[in-house]
């Protein structure tokens, strides 16, 4: 449990408390905020507010955050497309679509809830009862290869790849606009965006996060790119590609606000995993083929050339 005590000053005299609060303290939206006001998390000199109630200048307004109450993931029989399996550890496909553990919102139908009834509960347990065997994550609408790991043994070692960029991870994507440059690198830190919390941008003080791109076709106001992470960071292609001013094709977040609605969200597919088998140490590398929905837009983007 967090607690935070502000004092308004003048300058926000006349702001919502939603506004005051979001604006306040680190990591809360004004959705969230307003939940805290309705479950009595939330005084102002003392006395319980409104979510529409004004600041003045002098109040104190006291905020109380309660700790995360885990859910708990169950198995679910749902489908997987397992490229490799053994006792240590499966590298599984996931379509465009597949949310990768549950959270408010998405408490089931997750890839969790899948590799749950698959393996048996035989996942490591490093990533809490809702990411269990969750070495990285592919976001919802990206398609891919992903590794989970079996047993903490394997979860240890394959994080400290990642960690120390041993990780082979290539992703295909097409992005808005041209290239001059048949290849480039990112480098500019990611961390939670200054204004949207659901966001990310790159800015002063964020994480280290490098990508590598190369441009595999150029079409009219498109670019068919090969990619390559460095770092992992949260949306860290999307961020750096709308950086760039070439957002990924699709993406309704970091993208122009009339996304293109028939591919369902971003193009962006984790088309090769590389890396070193935790037990062996034999190198192991596994492609995915580019899915329907990316080769259909490819399709049709050659169409205009």
């Amino acid at each position: 449990m967090e607690t935070f005590r502000l004092t308004v000053g003048q300058e926000n005299q006349g702001k919502r408390l939603d506004v005051f609060v979001s604006s306040s303290v680190p990591d809360l939206s004004r959705s969230a905020v307003q939940r805290l006001v309705e479950e009595g998390n939330i005084t102002i000199n003392g006395g319980k507010p409104s979510k529409k109630t004004q600041m003045k200048t002098g109040d104190t307004v006291c905020v109380t955050v309660p700790d995360p109450v885990e859910m708990e993931a169950y198995p679910e029989n749902i489908p997987l497309n397992v490229v490799y399996e053994d006792e240590d550890l499966l590298v599984v496909d996931k379509p465009k679509g597949m949310v990768v553990h549950p959270a408010p919102g998405n408490p089931d139908g997750t890839l969790v809830n899948a590799l749950l009834y698959h393996c048996r509960g035989n996942l490591s347990g490093i990533g809490g009862v809702l990411r269990p065997g969750i070495v990285h994550r592919i976001d919802k609408d990206t398609s891919g290869l992903l590794m989970v790991a079996k047993n903490d043994f394997a979860h240890q070692h394959l994080a400290a790849q990642i960690q120390a960029h041993s990780f082979l991870r290539l992703y295909e994507s097409v992005v808005y606009g041209g290239f001059r440059d048949d290849q480039g690198v990112v480098n500019a830190p990611i961390g939670r965006h200054p204004t949207d919390r659901k966001k990310m941008a790159v800015v002063p003080g964020g994480r280290e996060a490098v990508t590598h791109y190369e441009v595999v076709e150029r079409y009219p106001g498109f670019t068919h790119l090969r990619l390559k992470l460095e770092t992992g960071r949260t949306h860290q292609i999307r961020v750096h590609m709308a950086s760039l001013g070439h957002p990924v094709a699709g993406d309704a977040v970091y993208g122009p606000k009339k996304a293109i609605t028939s591919l369902h969200g971003q193009c962006l597919h984790a088309k090769v995993l590389g890396f070193e088998h935790p037990r062996d140490g034999r190198y192991l590398e596994f492609s995915s083929a580019l899915p329907d929905y990316f080769v259909k837009f490819l399709s049709d983007l050659q169409k205009q050339v």
